[in-house]
């Protein structure tokens, strides 16, 4: 699919966000790199990556049998630990959007958590490594709420090592912007209301729907004009 939309319809490559469903497969992730994609992919706490400030080393070889490959001399830590050696003081908060519900002490109604950001490398046999042995680094990005005791939410991402935990953090939660427009299509719009049967006619009500939320989405980008006097 994201090959037909950047290969055959020309549409400029964007980061790549999705749950962790498709976060915690290896090969998806390498595929995205693959194509030259960033992505901000929830994963599971059990995945496993080493500190970002971790260095291969070679074991000396005895001069018998296949000389020794470089490789990392501790084990992978699981990203809960990884956050949790950081601890919560690693943390910003960071708004991500803003709500609808304004309150006395939140005038902004604006969503905010605690936020870490860490430079990791994940482990895993299918990553391929450079000539010195190293993995890639990546960033890990995991959400701590005030008063949890630990970490809620994880995400890695491949964008750039300067990037700003802000936009970091806005692209990892960019889904519920997904999810609000899915529900839009299906409550709002009638994606869910086809009874047809034949593949032509769904074909035909999902491109309907899908460009009537389309106008709707520019209805709600485009500034209103000015009334009439």
């Amino acid at each position: 699919m994201l090959d037909e939309v950047i290969g055959e319809w020309g549409l400029p490559s964007r980061p790549v966000v999705a749950d962790a469903g498709y976060g915690d497969a290896t090969e998806f992730r390498l595929g995205l790199t693959e194509r030259g994609l960033t992505y901000a992919l929830a994963v599971s706490p059990t995945a496993t990556a080493h500190p970002a400030e971790a260095a291969p080393v070679t074991p000396a070889w005895k001069g018998t049998g296949r000389p020794p490959q470089p490789r990392y001399p501790d084990p992978p830590q699981d990203l809960k630990s990884l956050a949790m050696a950081a601890g919560r003081s690693a943390g910003r908060y960071v708004p991500w959007r803003h709500g609808s519900r304004k309150t006395p002490g939140n005038p902004t109604a604006s969503m905010r958590s605690r936020f870490l950001a860490l430079r990791i490398r994940p482990a895993n046999r299918n990553i391929p490594r450079d000539s010195d042995g190293s993995l890639p680094e990546c960033w890990l990005l995991a959400e701590w709420p005030p008063g949890a005791p630990e970490p809620t939410d994880y995400w890695l991402s491949t964008l750039p090592a300067d990037t700003k935990l802000r936009h970091l953090v806005r692209l990892a939660k960019i889904r519920w912007r997904i999810e609000h427009d899915y529900r839009e299509l299906k409550d709002g719009l009638g994606l869910d209301h086809f009874e047809g049967r034949s593949r032509l006619g769904w074909h035909r009500h999902v491109t309907l729907t899908a460009v009537a939320q389309a106008i709707c989405t520019q209805l709600r980008r485009t500034p209103q004009a000015p009334a009439q006097a």
